[in-house]
């Protein structure tokens, strides 16, 4: 399977910390790729490199075959690539059509597309006149997946989107995430391992800014050993 992504020896600075030391993997065409790794294990700063918000020093980021090291945010995201950020980047004080809206390129929808997000995240309708800062954190996390996939987009970028959300909530987002990624490739950054391991087809581990695994979600999933060694605790405890 071709890789839709590719990071090859990327390297980021953060201030005077080196925070990725090498990173690279890469992240196949189509179904979801889950990067996975303790807190403070690089994750974030890996998406966050991938966008351009922060620089890679050294190495290459290849979208498509493209280089797109050194091209600004806005023309990253202009390739078909959308971010959804751990804080998830909506505006509170506009209401959730005004924050969607704000997420096409032209301001007006797509009727088809909108149909079908809002047939995924049903709370988008019902809460649409709403400003974004009344709702839930759940209904919060679905508005900003809703903001990336209201266009068609080629690969989304998913910072924990189930962190603080309640069992029901996350059972639902597994359900949206498995249509989405029907035609939309995802690169997953999760804590919650049952629901990576629901929805990711291969798996990076990271840890102290290297990939230290690579492979099949499957052959992580039910080898407990290697579970314990790359993440200090095992994905059954986690059913």
């Amino acid at each position: 399977m071709s890789a839709i992504l590719r990071l090859d020896d990327v390297h980021t600075d953060i201030g005077q910390y080196h925070v990725l030391h090498g990173i690279s993997f890469d992240v196949p065409e189509g179904g979801v790729f889950v990067l996975l790794g303790r807190n403070g294990a690089g994750k974030t700063t890996t998406l966050r490199t991938i966008m351009g918000l922060w620089r890679a020093r050294r190495g290459a980021v290849i979208f498509r075959h493209r280089d797109i090291t050194a091209l600004r945010t806005p023309d990253i995201a202009r390739l078909g690539i959308a971010y959804v950020p751990e804080n998830m980047g909506i505006f509170g004080g506009l209401t959730v059509e005004e924050n969607m809206r704000l997420a096409t390129s032209t301001g007006a929808f797509d009727r088809t597309r909108l149909d079908r997000t809002l047939a995924l995240f049903p709370a988008m309708e019902k809460f649409w006149t709403t400003q974004a800062y009344a709702l839930s954190g759940g209904q919060k996390q679905m508005l900003a997946i809703s903001r990336a996939i209201i266009e068609r987009r080629d690969l989304i970028l998913i910072d924990e989107p189930t962190k603080g959300l309640a069992p029901a909530i996350i059972r639902n987002m597994i359900d949206a995430f498995r249509e989405i990624a029907r035609e939309t490739t995802i690169l997953l950054v999760e804590q919650n391992f049952l629901f990576a391991r629901s929805l990711g087809s291969g798996v990076a581990v990271i840890d102290d800014g290297r990939i230290v695994h690579t492979g099949a979600m499957a052959d992580l999933a039910a080898d407990e050993a290697l579970q314990t060694r790359l993440l200090s605790l095992s994905l059954a405890a986690h059913q």
